[in-house]
């Protein structure tokens, strides 16, 4: 391993890194930890660079804003914390010999202050593909950064682009979807990035029968929440009525009975995209009545054009749009209840007239 810094000279650079340190205030809105201060002497500087065998780089420059406001630096966590081996200097040789080895090397400092991320992390789609052999699979750094690591809520905007550094194609679709649009030109801190589907550190693979049974309830999560959904005027009536539809029930019923059985019925996602989700004014949408027919062929290829105007969609039936319907759903709600009630009555009449007819009969058979 190699330290090089670039430009000028090593005794140079570093004596003017240490003048520039003396000379400048730090800003008043950066707080300061002192035990930190003979490690940023030199990894102050945005040219500093670490060098392995196989030639791989990593920058060593550590920003003291970007540390000291970040969640470590707010708790006045030293360097030492997750260098422990490099207090002294010069540093010690280092046993890895590329970059990358080096990061899973010390993502161990992670797991050691974090054992729960780490256990639910042990689950996760990036574990087992790094069991696999995959060593670019994300490990904390990769998602968290080193240095400059802030609160989910206060970078929650950032979230889908750190996963686009791995997934980039899946972020383009993301990035045209009404959820990403919102969070990124409206600001808008309710809808779900990512982590909120996948998990942020469990990280399901999503390909399984598991994920895809219970993916309606997922959705329902922002979609049956009638205080969210008011704020943007969007009915909850969405999750009840998938369920009450043919599609819905039989989901239930497998993911009661049958949670390992592959079903091929349509969840949320099917009909409404999983990542490129339109709004429902947008011409791209795959559920507006232009697209819906195409929609519905992946599942039923002999569809024609009037399979899905049978579809009330996720609305109850009105006398103003779907008058038929609503006047069949309002006869049996009236029959249903009326039949099984008068069979009731019927029931308890006929059983109240034997009970008198047994009385008359013993009482004949005593006064004979």
């Amino acid at each position: 391993m190699r330290y090089t810094f670039v430009i000028m000279p090593r005794v140079l650079l570093l004596g003017l890194i240490i003048c520039i340190i003396q000379t400048q205030p730090v800003q008043a809105d950066t707080p300061l930890i002192p035990d930190n201060e003979a490690c940023l002497t030199c990894h102050i500087n945005p040219d500093l660079t670490v060098t392995f065998a196989d030639d791989s780089t990593i920058s060593g420059h550590v920003s003291r804003t970007g540390y000291n406001n970040s969640v470590h630096g707010a708790e006045a966590m030293t360097c030492g914390g997750c260098h422990p081996d490099h207090a002294d200097y010069p540093h010690p040789e280092l046993k890895t010999t590329d970059s990358r080895s080096f990061a899973l090397e010390l993502n161990q400092a992670c797991l050691d202050c974090h054992p729960d991320q780490d256990r639910h992390n042990q689950d996760s789609n990036h574990a087992r593909a790094r069991a696999e052999g995959n060593q670019d699979a994300a490990v904390c750094v990769d998602c968290h950064g080193a240095h400059n690591i802030r609160l989910l809520s206060e970078s929650r905007v950032e979230i889908a682009r750190t996963c686009q550094q791995c997934h980039a194609t899946i972020y383009d679709e993301y990035s045209q979807s009404a959820h990403s649009k919102a969070l990124v030109e409206e600001d808008n801190q309710d809808v779900p990035t990512c982590v909120d589907c996948h998990g942020a550190h469990i990280m399901e693979e999503p390909h399984t029968t598991q994920f895809r049974l219970k993916s309606p309830s997922q959705c329902a999560t922002c979609h049956a929440d009638e205080e969210l959904m008011a704020k943007y005027g969007v009915s909850t009536n969405v999750f009840d009525s998938y369920v009450a539809d043919f599609h819905g029930t039989t989901l239930v019923l497998f993911e009661k009975q049958s949670p390992d059985a592959v079903i091929n019925k349509a969840v949320c996602y099917d009909c409404h995209g999983a990542h490129a989700i339109r709004a429902v004014d947008d011409p791209e949408a795959t559920v507006i009545k232009e697209n819906l027919l195409e929609t519905c062929q992946k599942c039923h290829p002999d569809a024609t054009s009037n399979f899905p105007t049978s579809w009330t969609s996720h609305f109850q039936p009105t006398f103003d749009q779907q008058p038929l319907v609503a006047l069949v759903e309002l006869f049996y709600t009236i029959l249903i209840p009326s039949v099984l009630g008068l069979m009731g009555v019927f029931v308890v009449t006929d059983a109240g007239r034997r009970l008198v007819n047994r009385a008359k009969n013993r009482t004949n058979k005593d006064i004979s």
